[in-house]
């Protein structure tokens, strides 16, 4: 995508980067040094928002022309915020409550400029197969997840042969030209992955950590 301001992304996520490049954006790379802390009183689902305008709000005083893309993931299971894992054990304790479950996944975005600030978020349900304990611990030994909200990312774990991506998400790839993208997310009948998601009911890229189809949306009426 031909976009006539310089692009500062505002993570470290090697998800996001990849998102972000694949659907044709340029792009520098600025790690934000906050503390991700959040008022216990705010509601689960609008702790990203406050945390993706905290990242982004950390490289407002050097803008001139460029815009932050900022974004922040949680896994939420009934009231409960779960977020990246300390160690195996509450990895394994993550995944053992996610199991035969439910949840949500909300992203959030801010995309930040000297002039103004846009901020959205996206929400998707994902439903886990109910696991094994051997399940558990071969995913979290093997994939060691411990930079990843719910202790699990999406693309190590889906059943084989499955597309993961909406119709939205689809329709937007078709649109920018990349089918191909498609295709790579569809995993392979020969793989290494645990079986461990049964239903995704909304974007996968947003259980990836980025809803790229609006962040390319906003960042065209920015």
């Amino acid at each position: 995508m031909q976009f006539n301001r310089p692009i500062i992304l505002a993570s470290s996520s090697p998800r996001r980067q990849y998102l972000m490049r694949e659907v044709g954006f340029t792009f520098e790379i600025r790690v934000p040094d906050i503390d991700e802390s959040f008022p216990q009183s705010l509601p689960a689902t609008e702790v990203p928002g406050h945390l993706a305008v905290k990242k982004a709000r950390v490289f407002e005083p050097q803008l001139t022309r460029e815009v932050v893309v900022a974004s922040d993931t949680v896994v939420i299971l009934g009231n409960d915020i779960l977020n990246k894992p300390a160690d195996r054990e509450e990895a394994i304790h993550m995944l053992s409550r996610l199991s035969g479950q439910t949840h949500t996944v909300v992203t959030a975005v801010c995309l930040l400029a000297k002039e103004k600030t846009v901020a959205f978020n996206d929400r998707t349900r994902v439903t886990f197969k109910k696991l094994s304990q051997r399940d558990i611990e071969f995913y979290v030994d093997t994939f060691k997840p411990f930079d990843k909200a719910g202790a699990y990312g999406a693309q190590d774990c889906l059943p084989s042969g499955m597309n993961p991506c909406s119709q939205l998400e689809i329709d937007f790839l078709n649109s920018i030209n990349r089918p191909d993208l498609i295709e790579k997310t569809i995993t392979p009948s020969v793989t290494g992955n645990v079986e461990i998601i049964e239903k995704i009911e909304g974007s996968y890229f947003t259980v990836m950590g980025l809803p790229v189809h609006l962040v390319y949306q906003s960042l065209i009426r920015f």
